[in-house]
């Protein structure tokens, strides 16, 4: 009973998700969102918008501030270990010869 019942959802599973992709636009298509509409907006007025110097910054700090997020968060920690490493040995001798 548990086989047939697994098997009955995730071929439901399937046909919803097989759907989902038949109805999204073609990838690089005129008629996808992201060329059409998100594209101009961040290049046309992302400076404007923020007072940022670049648009880069502007992009990926303001509008998708909430999506990068976590990205800043490791960056900031992998640059915290780093320099805690590196000044944590500065000035010390190898004791090996002893």
């Amino acid at each position: 009973m548990r086989t047939v019942a697994s098997a009955f959802i995730l071929s439901l599973v399937a046909v919803v998700l097989i759907g989902m992709v038949s109805e999204m636009p073609r990838f690089g298509g005129s008629a996808n969102p992201a060329l059409a509409t998100t594209y101009p907006r961040y290049t046309g007025s992302a400076i404007s918008d923020t007072g940022a110097q670049n648009i880069v910054t502007a992009i990926v700090l303001d509008y998708r501030g909430f999506d990068t997020l976590g990205e800043t968060t490791v960056l900031f920690t992998a640059i915290l270990a780093a320099t805690l490493a590196l000044t944590a040995t500065k000035g010390k001798t190898s004791d090996s010869g002893k």
